[in-house]
């Protein structure tokens, strides 16, 4: 029913120059596996197994992390560093991966919409790599498919975030139909937090019905003359259903340096080494 997840994966990641001047931040190594590797093996759980990708320049690097490798493959066949490839090779084994770019960076709103291509007339799901998230049980994105194959409409994971980090999310108010579940009433964009309708910031995890699209369209740029993904959420909760869920699991903001640090820690404590 739902089988495509899109990941915009073309912002030039500033905050970790100099080390993204040439590399792709999504193919920062949380231990030893990138962050979109992490966010695409989330997706396969979930049964998203058709993976489309709005790159932008300088952003080969993922496209050949998923892909073969044949010089290194070659070189490392028979050994035991060969063991080391078992993960990625499964991930390609499972999906398949489509790529289209988006010329100018004008917002997450935007890149959704350059995935337009990749997704065409059917409900998907959006993977954020910079936002990693670890469950004990079902990954995040399988937690939201199986809300969608209830209630069938667009739906946003949510979390409590401080009062001083509110400025950095989008931010919903909603009707609570149960616990860790609201139909959305309100959305602020980067409030500040005299602004802010509630604590609870979205995160990035996101599945959209296709008629988010035409939305965005008609969208006009928000905040910092980008086109926001909370505004076109916005209207499509006003003319039918948004829901937020507050999922099970942990989040890190792998955007930045010191959430990028409690990654590393976090997954080499406690699965690398588990």
């Amino acid at each position: 029913m739902i089988k495509k997840c899109l990941f915009p994966v073309a912002g030039y990641g500033t905050r970790f120059l100099p080390a993204t001047k040439a590399m792709p931040k999504e193919m920062l190594p949380v231990v030893n596996k990138p962050l979109v590797q992490y966010g695409v093996e989330e997706a396969i759980e979930a049964g998203l197994n058709d993976i489309g990708m709005v790159t932008g320049r300088g952003k080969r690097a993922i496209a050949d992390h998923f892909d073969v490798m044949y010089e290194l493959e070659d070189q490392i066949s028979g050994t035991s560093k060969e063991e080391y490839l078992t993960g990625i090779r499964e991930v390609m084994g499972e999906a398949s991966f489509s790529f289209t770019r988006q010329v100018e960076m004008r917002g997450l709103g935007d890149a959704i919409l350059n995935g337009r291509r990749l997704i065409g007339d059917e409900p998907f799901g959006v993977v954020l790599s910079d936002d990693l998230c670890i469950a004990d049980g079902e990954g995040v994105m399988a937690q939201m498919v199986k809300l969608y194959k209830q209630f069938r409409c667009s739906i946003v994971a949510i979390q409590e975030v401080p009062e001083d980090q509110l400025h950095k999310f989008g931010v919903i108010a909603g009707e609570k139909i149960k616990d860790g579940l609201y139909q959305i009433t309100d959305m602020v964009e980067k409030p500040t937090a005299e602004e802010a309708p509630s604590n609870l910031a979205i995160i990035g995890r996101y599945i959209l019905t296709p008629d988010i699209f035409d939305i965005i369209e008609d969208t006009p740029p928000g905040k910092n003359g980008e086109v926001q993904i909370t505004d076109a959420l916005m209207t499509q909760a006003k003319n039918g259903c948004v829901l937020a869920y507050k999922f099970k699991g942990k989040r890190f903001d792998c955007g930045s340096v010191e959430g990028f640090v409690d990654a590393t820690n976090y997954v080499f404590n406690n699965i690398y080494n588990a």
